[in-house]
């Protein structure tokens, strides 16, 4: 009798032990379950719909990626001794124009206390910093501006005299010599005749209105002016030779003759360069903000500039040059301020019509 109800305990006992483990089974696969859907979710049609839309949302944009760059600073010492010396000598005077050929200048008095790298940033090696990476490879080309081809000698005393407000450099000088040396270095990689990305300005769309200077003000005046000050004098620096932040508009500023005068130039420039530390991975402006700032800035007082020879062939001026006269029939303001996109689609089909003559 004891060796029965010995085996019917233990039978109660077994049956006991596999309920207790399939419900620690159950409760594991319960677990492992939440876990999943926490971590992963519920995979449904609206989850996928989701997921597809995200992804469109955070589409490269193939602008911004595998961008040139110029080449590492050590490569300079593979140079000639004085080649190493003109290219050195030349990036200081991009970098630091006013110290040598400012209004204070330790070489010559010919510009106006802006350096080259006001507007070339980084030395002219700041992607869509309206660098220097496509000159080396593409000069002498001709221009619209003046109509006939150019050297890069031209080019750079183009600044001098515009970006500058200041007197053209002397061709033969040891200053022009470096500063040539410098630029063929930074674009010493690119291939002839190509323009890598992210060269010069990046050209941000246009918008469907009128640029606007007022709304351009509220945004200088947030973002802008604690660095380049309530009147857009800039900031000058200590030594009294250069500019700590340069002038936007003003005595010392750029002449109406400059390419960043051209609006859709100026709102490039700082669409991905402005204000001070965003880059094109890290843009603090929308195209809206860069576009009214750039009307804004664009229509300060500043020095003028003789421009009766440019545009010898009027039918070249770009869209957005603001002085007539012009080949279309739209007037200065639009020119200046846009809408573009009329003025766009009427040189497309003005230049379609001559060709087909």
């Amino acid at each position: 009798m004891a060796k029965l109800d010995s085996t019917k305990a233990a039978k109660q006992l077994t049956s006991i032990l596999a309920f207790l483990s399939g419900l620690l089974l159950l409760t594991i696969f319960l677990i492992l379950g939440f876990v999943y859907v926490h971590l992963f979710g519920v995979p449904n049609s609206n989850v996928s719909e989701e997921i597809s839309e995200k992804k469109e949302v955070a589409k490269i944009d193939t602008n911004f990626v595998q961008l040139w760059t110029a080449p590492a600073d050590w490569r300079i010492m593979k140079l000639e001794p004085e080649e190493q010396k003109l290219v050195k000598y030349g990036k200081e005077l991009i970098a630091h124009t006013s110290e040598y050929l400012g209004p204070k200048g330790s070489v010559k008095q010919i510009s106006n206390g802006m350096n080259c790298q006001n507007c070339h940033l980084n030395a002219g090696t700041q992607p869509w910093g309206n660098n220097y990476f496509a000159v080396q490879a593409n000069y002498p080309k001709f221009r619209e501006r003046s109509g006939s081809v150019e050297n890069q000698v031209k080019r750079v005393n183009d600044c001098f005299e515009r970006s500058l407000n200041g007197k053209a450099l002397d061709s033969t000088s040891r200053e022009m010599k470096a500063i040539l040396a410098y630029i063929k270095w930074v674009g010493s990689d690119v291939p002839k005749k190509t323009t890598p990305r992210g060269a010069g300005i990046f050209k941000v769309k246009g918008l469907k209105r009128a640029n606007d200077p007022e709304k351009g003000r509220l945004i200088y005046e947030q973002k802008c002016q604690s660095c380049h000050q309530a009147n857009g004098e800039g900031i000058l620096a200590e030594n009294g030779k250069s500019y700590t932040y340069p002038p936007l508009w003003g005595n010392n500023s750029y002449n109406h003759g400059a390419g960043l005068y051209r609006i859709s130039n100026f709102a490039g420039y700082v669409r991905y360069n402005m204000p001070l530390g965003a880059t094109y991975e890290r843009p603090q402006l929308t195209d809206e903000e860069a576009w009214d700032l750039a009307a804004f800035v664009n229509s300060q007082p500043r020095p003028t500039k003789d421009l009766s020879k440019d545009w010898p062939n009027i039918t070249g001026k770009p869209f957005d040059h603001p002085f007539g006269p012009y080949a279309d029939p739209f007037s200065e303001q639009q020119h200046k301020y846009g809408p573009y996109k009329p003025i766009k689609e009427w040189k497309e089909a003005h230049k379609k019509q001559t060709n087909s003559k």
